[in-house]
């Protein structure tokens, strides 16, 4: 039998199916009025309705990859595991799971069966009982999908990665102001400590000299956490203020920030299901931008909330709002309204992308010369320990 299968005949979960909405637009509002900026799925683009047979590390792959697309609306995932990694990720995102495959096989609404059991007598069942309209994918065919959407998945981590370092350049002044202060108090103190005869004072120096370093230190292990590539496999509840704060520290490093107030109103428990990582990616995107955007003086507003089954986070400022022109492509690849060389124009692309990854809306409130408002909105899921 396949590895990617735990065996037929022997699955587990709900036994009912339910449709699940997959986002695929992103709001945008503007002076008092809305925009709706299409992503990739229009009218004349119907949705595909795909089921999965088997949720080993071949389904859940699959799954993974299907949640990011627009079209593809995930009817369910059948496994006798209920330990397999693709139920428990199909359960995070409310898709259906059941023991039975034949729920899902004879489905009537079902276009494409996608089967990565490996097992032939299911196979033969799939296409014995299965709708006529209803293809299927399975075999070679299925290992192949596979192969390429691994690869798709390579590619958007590197191209993640490829941004955050190409932004880690608009740090260096700020990293460099940060490590400078508590330089000098070092170079102060062991200058101090050599011409003292005093037991007491050369132990204060020696006090002043570990707290400064220790700032330097903790300086450095935020910019290498940030920088470092993700090495996480799947997602978990990542504690929102945490994650907020984190990014704030790091975002403070693109700008002086003498003249910006933080205003910061946090919900106590908030909790989003993603990597850690990507999640502080978002963050630190939206922060770096709303900085700039207020040109070193200004208000920036973090908020995390959570009511009727969702959480809300956002990022605000007072800076210079986007105009009509640009909003409708802010989300656009490569598109960005810097000086050369100052933006990759892949921030809030990449934003978008993170943010639908894990089933988030975003949206975006802008007035010209009143500043900006990013939300996100992200289904709620129990803290750890709960």
């Amino acid at each position: 039998m396949h590895p990617l299968f735990h065996g037929p005949n022997s699955f587990t979960g709900h036994e009912h199916l339910s449709e699940k909405h997959n986002q695929s637009d992103t709001m945008t509002h503007t002076q008092g009025e809305t925009h709706l900026v299409p992503e990739r799925q229009t009218e004349t683009e119907p949705r595909i309705n795909v089921v999965i047979l088997g949720a080993g590390k071949g389904g859940a792959a699959l799954l993974e990859s299907f949640l990011n697309l627009p079209r593809i609306h995930l009817v369910g995932i059948a496994d006798k595991e209920a330990a397999a990694p693709g139920i428990k990720l199909a359960r995070r995102h409310a898709i259906p799971t059941t023991q039975d495959p034949m729920q899902l096989i004879q489905h009537p609404d079902i276009h494409l069966i996608v089967d990565v059991t490996g097992d032939p007598s299911l196979s033969n069942q799939i296409h014995q009982q299965k709708h006529p309209n209803t293809e299927v994918l399975g075999g070679a065919a299925s290992k192949v999908l596979w192969d390429i959407l691994r690869h798709e998945s390579l590619m958007q981590v590197q191209l993640f990665q490829a941004e955050k370092l190409a932004g880690m350049g608009t740090f260096a002044s700020g990293i460099a102001h940060d490590i400078n202060n508590p330089l000098y108090i070092i170079l102060a103190m062991a200058e101090a400590i050599q011409d003292e005869t005093d037991t007491a004072s050369i132990h204060q120096h020696a006090t002043s000299i570990r707290d400064a370093a220790q700032r330097i230190q903790t300086i450095s292990r935020n910019i290498t956490q940030y920088a470092r590539a993700s090495h996480s496999q799947e997602s978990f509840p990542v504690p929102v203020q945490e994650t907020l704060e984190e990014a704030l520290k790091i975002a403070k490093f693109a700008t002086k920030f003498h003249e910006i107030t933080v205003i910061q109103n946090y919900h106590d428990h908030v909790t989003i299901d993603a990597k850690p990582e990507e999640l502080l990616q978002v963050f630190v995107n939206l922060m770096i931008n709303a900085i700039h955007a207020m040109e070193k003086q200004g208000l920036l507003t973090l908020t995390a909330e959570k009511d009727n089954g969702i959480v809300r986070v956002s990022i605000g400022d007072t800076g210079n709002g986007i105009s009509a022109e640009h909003l409708p492509k802010i989300f656009d690849p490569f598109f960005t309204t810097k000086a050369k060389g100052k933006g990759t124009g892949l921030g809030l692309y990449n934003v978008r992308t993170i943010v639908q990854k894990y089933q988030g809306e975003l949206t975006v409130d802008s007035q010209v010369g009143k500043g900006t408002t990013f939300s996100l909105v992200f289904p709620m899921i129990a803290p750890p320990g709960t």
